[in-house]
């Protein structure tokens, strides 16, 4: 099984900054999508940003939600195995559950999730 770790979660003031990190603990995420997202209390679960692999032939582009747009910013480092996501001028409707996914769908596998709380 594939077991993806999400850390970097807390609790910050509006206006702050958050940098969210998703490895991989058994296998490496060179070749493969890593995206974010992310689940409320009482709301549907929301794609947030998606970094294709280097080696990708899908055609697909680093992508953010509107709701995200200009304020957070997806990154990755495979000499680490690793995915990032740099969260800024957070707001409270931020606040929400982070999971990581590799791959697209069907072949994706989730992480456990952080908690990101975003209050004063």
């Amino acid at each position: 099984q594939v077991h993806l770790v999400e850390s970097g979660g807390g609790l910050v003031q509006p206006g702050g900054s958050l940098r969210l990190s998703c490895t991989a603990s058994d296998l490496t995420l060179d070749f493969y999508a890593i995206s974010w997202f992310r689940q409320a209390p009482g709301k549907e679960r929301e794609g947030v940003s998606c970094i294709p692999s280097k080696f990708s032939t899908s055609g697909k582009n680093i992508a953010y939600a509107d709701s995200v747009k200009g304020r957070f910013d997806i990154s990755r480092d495979n000499a680490k195995n690793t995915g990032y996501l740099q969260m800024n001028s957070l707001i409270p409707e931020d606040t929400a559950v982070y999971y990581c996914r590799r791959g697209y769908i069907p072949r994706v596998y989730w992480g456990q999730g952080t908690q990101v709380t975003v209050s004063s």
